[in-house]
């Protein structure tokens, strides 16, 4: 049986492209400022997770950072979200990129702000 390792941050940015770190290390700082969050990585993405659950994941590409949120309301049309999917009854995934610092502006920060707002389980309130 082979041993699986455990995956970490520093492992989903060893090899990026540093403008895609800096990006990633601006989300990442951006998150942490909301309150309680932490860090649980995988080998595809490094999910954010509030005091309830996960509500975020991101890791860097070779054009920027791409990621996901998860909200309470589907996102009206814009270039950043990729995609957009129900989840659970209450529940959106929004699939994002961002190609450079000067996207992760306020809007987009309100968005990732709401997301902490489902890791600390707002989508089980009535």
């Amino acid at each position: 049986m082979t041993e699986q390792r455990e995956w970490t941050v520093a492992d989903h940015l060893r090899g990026a492209e540093p403008e895609a770190v800096r990006l990633w290390h601006r989300i990442d700082e951006l998150i942490r400022s909301f309150g309680a969050v932490t860090h649980a990585v995988s080998q595809t993405t490094v999910t954010f997770r509030g005091p309830r659950r996960g509500f975020a994941g991101a890791r860097p590409v070779r054009q920027g950072v791409r990621g996901y949120f998860d909200l309470m309301r589907e996102l009206p049309p814009d270039p950043r979200i990729l995609g957009v999917a129900p989840y659970e009854p209450r529940l959106f995934v929004h699939q994002f990129r961002l190609a450079d610092e000067g996207q992760l502006d306020e809007t987009f920060a309100s968005w990732l702000r709401e997301a902490y707002d489902v890791g600390c389980g707002a989508h089980l309130r009535p």
